[in-house]
C-alpha cells in the first residue's frame, strides 16, 4: 500500500506560486531591460556542469566547494555538480565556443536558478535565483565603474532604499598572495581567540576571516593591515581611475579595505552593493562582484580580462517596497447562466487572439461569486454574457475601476476593453 502522506519540497527549495509572480516579473523585466540598454546579451548555460569547473575556478578551499556544492556521480561515472554560481559556467561557455576569436569585447547577462547546500535563512535558499553580468575583453577601470553604476541605477529604479556602494582592490594574483601571508602573520598571534571557523581559514584562506561575523574575529581584524598598502603601481592606477570614474558618474561609494569575496578568482576591483527597505532586515548585502582577469586562462582559454557581478533575486525582492501582489487581467468573462458557456468560450478566444489577457469562470458559479473572483484577479473590465443581452446582440461591459457599466456590441468589445486599458499605465511597464 502506498504512503498517503503528502510529499514536501526539499528543504531550502521553495515554490513560487502565481500570486507572488508579479513582483518577480517586474524585477526580471527591469533587470533584462537595464542589461539591454547597457549592451548586454543573454547567455543560458546548463544547470549541471562538470565538477572540476567549480573546483578550478572557485577554489577548493572555499566554503562553496568544500561544503555547499550539490555533487553527484551520474550513470556514466562522470562527476557532476548543480551550478552554485553563474560566472564559472559563463567562462566555460566563452572558452568552449572560442568567443574571443569572434569579437574583442563580449557583454553577457544571465538569469536562472543556482544551488548551494547552505543553511536556509530569510532570503537565502538552497535553490535560489540569481541574475548577473559578465564582460570579457575590456581591461579598463571604466567598464568596472559602468557596471557598478548600472546596478545602482537598476536598484534605484526599483525603489531600493539607502543604497551604499563598497569598493576595494585585491590587486594582482601576486599582490593577493603577498597579502595572504601578511594577514596570516598578523592573525597568528591571535589564533587562540579566533572562532573555530576562522582558525581553519587561517590555514586555508585567511582573507575570509575579514568577512567573519564573529564579534571577536571582527575586533581582532579591526587592526589588520590593508591590502591597499600592498598594491603595485599598475594596481593603484587602476583603482584610482575606478574611483575617479565613479565620482564623475555621480555614483557615491565608500572604499572598504576589508571587503573580500568568498571566491578565489577575483583580482583588482571588488565591490559590494548594500541597501535597506522592505523586509530585508540586517542582512543588507544585495549584490557583489569584481574582476577575474585570470579566470579565462585558468579554464583553458586565452588571457582575457573580465569582470562580473551577481545578485540574488530573493534578496532583492525582500528589499523592494511592500506592494500588492495582484495578478492583473485585462478582462474576465462572466455568464449569467451555464447556457452561455459556449458563447463565453468563443469570446475568450477572440480576446486572447487580439493579444489581451482574459479569463472566464464557467463552473456554474453564481454571478456574485464570479464578480468577486474577477475583482480578486485584478481584472480591468468584466464582460457579462446573458440570454437577454444575447437577444439584443450586446454584452454588458463593467469597468471595475470606474464602477461603470454599459452595453456594447460584440464587434465593439475588443476596442472597448482597449480603451479602458489605455486609461491606466500597464502595471509591468509593457505596451500592447
Amino acid at each position: 500500500m502506498s504512503d498517503p502522506s503528502p510529499i514536501r519540497a526539499v528543504k531550502g527549495m521553495n515554490d513560487v506560486l502565481p500570486d507572488a509572480m508579479p513582483r518577480w516579473h517586474r524585477l526580471e523585466a527591469a533587470f533584462r531591460e537595464t542589461a539591454r540598454r547597457y549592451g548586454y546579451g543573454e547567455v543560458r548555460t546548463p544547470l549541471v556542469e562538470p565538477t572540476p569547473l567549480f573546483v578550478r575556478s572557485i577554489g577548493e578551499a572555499t566554503d562553496i566547494v568544500s561544503k555547499e556544492m550539490y555533487t553527484f556521480v551520474d550513470k556514466g561515472d562522470d562527476m557532476l555538480t548543480l551550478r552554485p554560481e553563474g560566472t564559472a559556467s559563463a567562462v566555460r561557455a566563452y572558452v568552449e565556443h572560442s568567443v574571443n576569436g569572434q569579437e574583442p569585447v563580449s557583454k553577457w547577462y544571465y538569469l536562472g536558478p543556482m544551488f548551494r547546500r547552505e543553511r536556509p535563512a530569510r532570503g537565502r535558499y538552497r535553490q535560489f535565483w540569481q541574475a548577473g553580468l559578465e564582460c570579457f575583453g575590456d581591461p579598463g577601470p571604466q567598464i568596472d565603474a559602468e557596471m557598478i553604476e548600472m546596478v545602482v541605477t537598476l536598484l534605484s529604479s526599483l525603489g531600493v532604499q539607502d543604497i551604499e556602494v563598497l569598493v576595494n582592490s585585491l590587486g594582482s594574483r601576486e599582490t593577493r598572495g603577498r597579502y595572504r601571508e601578511t594577514l596570516r602573520a598578523f592573525l597568528q598571534p591571535h589564533e587562540a581567540r579566533l572562532s573555530e571557523e576562522s582558525k581553519q581559514r587561517l590555514i586555508t584562506n585567511p582573507l575570509r576571516i575579514l568577512d567573519s561575523k564573529s564579534p571577536t574575529d571582527q575586533e581582532i581584524c579591526a587592526g589588520a593591515p590593508s591590502i591597499l598598502d600592498l598594491l603595485d603601481e599598475a594596481d593603484k592606477k587602476h583603482f584610482d581611475e575606478l574611483t575617479q570614474t565613479l565620482t564623475a558618474l555621480g555614483t557615491k561609494f565608500r572604499v572598504e579595505p576589508k571587503l573580500v569575496r568568498g571566491l578565489d578568482y577575483y583580482s583588482r576591483t571588488l565591490f559590494e552593493i548594500q541597501g535597506k527597505g522592505g523586509e530585508l532586515g540586517a542582512q543588507n548585502a544585495l549584490c557583489g562582484g569584481g574582476r577575474y582577469d585570470g579566470l579565462v586562462k585558468e579554464l583553458g582559454g586565452p588571457d582575457v580580462p573580465s569582470i562580473g557581478f551577481a545578485m540574488g533575486l530573493e534578496r532583492i525582492l525582500l528589499a523592494l517596497p511592500n506592494e500588492a501582489n495582484v495578478r492583473s487581467l485585462d478582462a474576465v468573462v462572466v455568464v449569467t447562466e451555464p447556457s452561455m458557456n459556449v458563447k463565453a468560450a468563443v469570446l475568450l478566444k477572440s480576446l486572447r487572439d487580439a493579444g489581451l489577457t482574459a479569463e472566464g469562470d464557467l463552473r456554474g458559479q453564481s454571478m456574485k461569486s464570479q464578480l468577486r473572483r474577477a475583482e480578486k484577479l485584478g481584472a480591468r473590465t468584466v464582460i457579462i454574457l446573458g440570454p437577454a443581452e444575447e437577444a439584443r446582440g450586446v454584452v454588458q461591459l463593467k469597468d471595475m475601476r470606474a464602477r461603470h457599466q454599459e452595453d456594447v456590441t460584440h464587434a465593439e468589445v475588443i476596442a472597448a476593453v482597449r480603451t479602458r486599458l489605455a486609461m491606466d499605465a500597464p502595471i509591468d511597464g509593457a505596451t500592447r
